[in-house]
């Protein structure tokens, strides 16, 4: 079993090859696959950290700290994987995704940037900070499925 170290650093190794992705997927589906799994591990990572910043589950200052810090990490990832040709076949992306890409790319760069605040104050320890970090990537993420997702 990988350990949380080993997994970030892969994650940051995959993150640092995601800008030329898109060449490398032999089709479309398999953007559209590694771009929703990636979503769905930052957003499982993500909940993990929202969880105990709403009282859901107990407070563990490293827990939200190495989950914050996955999440970030994998923030960087999908966005290569919207390419021209991955509108079709198992996705809620809306076409908006390719008609207006200045807007989704604001919207993916707002997200990381909330993403990244949280991660920062979550290496606090401090439950308060974090709880107003996790409100605005949640609010980043809910403005860009409310625009860009079906």
């Amino acid at each position: 079993m990988l350990s949380f170290s080993k997994c970030l650093a892969l994650a940051i190794t995959v993150g640092a090859f995601a800008s030329p992705v898109q060449a490398q997927f032999a089709k479309a589906d398999d953007a559209v696959k590694y771009r929703k799994s990636a979503l769905y591990v930052m957003g499982q990572h993500f909940g993990r950290v929202a969880a105990m910043a709403t009282g859901k589950v107990p407070f563990d200052a490293k827990v939200a700290a190495d989950n914050a810090a996955t999440a970030e990490a994998m923030s960087k990832l999908p966005w290569a994987a919207f390419g021209e040709g991955t509108d079709k076949g198992d996705t809620k992306a809306k076409p908006e995704v390719w008609s207006d890409r200045a807007k989704f790319n604001d919207y993916a760069e707002k997200m990381q940037s909330e993403m990244a605040k949280l991660s920062a104050l979550a290496k606090t320890g401090n439950p308060e900070n974090i709880k107003a970090a996790v409100a605005g990537v949640g609010s980043s993420c809910k403005g860009c499925h409310d625009a860009f997702r079906q």
